[in-house]
């Protein structure tokens, strides 16, 4: 009970640190703006529902929303680099402390996955061919969350790290093609066809060494969780940037070489360096992919425009956060930078990153034919205007807050 007390006290130490920064978020504009696009998406699915094109692959639009959803698994366990001295001697006990980690990794993620099997489902109502219920649908997404669930924390014991990444896409790939079978085959069938690949799933858990408790890999997890909630209110309020996760990319690892070497110079360099070894740079490739998919899906209508000004505001907001890097570091001290040169660096590359990315949200809607010239080019000049309007509003804030 001591241990289960102390996973309490220990989360509710970490929402003490990020609650009080919410009501900064709030005032950013952002509740307004999920307003706004919660209202514009529900006049947009009523038209999309009401003229359904008639070859629409909706059980493949299922799969590709339903499936990673069902998949993904994760965990907060709030463990600190000193427990392997402190709670090292309770390792047998430490069950007690990791159960609710393991529950809330499932149950937090469970409302996520039927919020949006419920948007589906009046497109799956329309489709052909197999028909489950949706009590019956919603139970067997579930279920199948709890086995991916479980496999992901057996995966975090596997001591090979060879073995924990091909057990990894093992897991992805047995439950996607449970999704596959369930969401296509009739229900004795999938049921059947699922029952007998869980087991085979659960008996090949059984075959990697594993530690009674992976020390090293759920504290090196529990940082990288903890950046990425600190990472996401850096968009809108000042907040240390302390933990984050550095991924290892040799594929970049000449990008930022070729920079004059001088004093003037060394501050953007040591920022480039950061930015292609961050989470940052992931987000803001699944972002701008995501946002050339949907903009292009949508380039011959109003909405494509407004899709693609959305996603440049959003990347941007992304963007904002370099500001933060190296901010509490002592690594900065150590380069010879002239007056300003942090910002200056961070203005240039976030500016220059944003104006490059709209460029590239922009590409589907003037390649794929059909769209109207003056929306296209129109939503263009509107992107790169955006770009630069919050170029305009870094610089006045940013000198704002080096004034005081």
């Amino acid at each position: 009970m001591e241990l289960r007390a102390l996973y309490r006290r220990r989360r509710a130490l970490f929402w003490s640190k990020v609650l009080p920064y919410l009501p900064y978020v709030l005032q950013s504009g952002v509740a307004v703006l999920l307003l706004i696009l919660s209202i514009a998406f529900a006049a947009w699915y009523t038209a999309f529902l009401r003229d359904l094109p008639p070859d629409l692959p909706i059980r493949w639009i299922m799969l590709l929303l339903l499936g990673p959803l069902t998949v993904h698994a994760g965990f907060r366990t709030y463990l600190q680099p000193a427990d392997i001295l402190f709670l090292l001697p309770q390792e047998s006990k430490m069950n007690s402390y990791l159960t609710p980690a393991f529950r809330n990794g499932l149950i937090y993620k469970v409302p996520g996955l039927v919020i949006i099997l419920l948007l589906l489902w009046p497109l799956y109502q329309r489709s052909t061919g197999v028909f489950h219920p949706l009590w019956l649908m919603l139970l067997v997404l579930v279920l199948l969350k709890a086995l991916s669930t479980y496999g992901a924390w057996q995966e975090l014991r596997i001591a090979s790290l060879r073995a924990r990444t091909g057990y990894r896409l093992l897991r992805w790939c047995f439950l996607l093609l449970l999704v596959a079978a369930w969401i296509w085959q009739p229900a004795w069938k999938s049921a059947l066809f699922m029952l007998l690949l869980s087991l085979n799933y659960v008996l090949l858990l059984r075959f990697p060494l594993k530690h009674k408790v992976p020390w090293e890999h759920l504290i090196a997890l529990e940082r990288s969780g903890a950046a990425r909630a600190m990472l996401v209110l850096g968009w809108f309020v000042e907040v240390p940037a302390d933990g984050q996760k550095v991924v290892r990319r040799r594929y970049l690892s000449a990008v930022g070489n070729r920079l004059p070497w001088n004093p003037a110079e060394a501050y953007r360099y040591l920022l480039i360096k950061t930015f292609t070894r961050s989470e940052l740079l992931g987000i803001v490739v699944r972002l701008t992919l995501l946002g050339m998919v949907l903009t292009g899906w949508n380039d011959q209508s109003w909405l494509g425009a407004a899709l693609y000004l959305l996603f440049v505001f959003l990347i941007g907001t992304q963007l904002a956060s370099l500001r933060q890097t190296h901010q509490d570091s002592p690594a900065a001290s150590y380069y010879p930078l002239p007056a300003g040169a942090r910002k200056a660096a961070v203005l240039r590359l976030a500016t220059g990153l944003l104006l490059g990315i709209a460029v590239l949200l922009w590409l589907p809607m003037i390649v794929l034919p059909g769209g109207d010239p003056a929306l296209t080019f129109g939503s263009l000049a509107g992107g790169l205007l955006l770009a630069w309007g919050m170029h305009s509003t870094w610089a006045h804030k940013w000198r704002e807050e080096d004034d005081e």
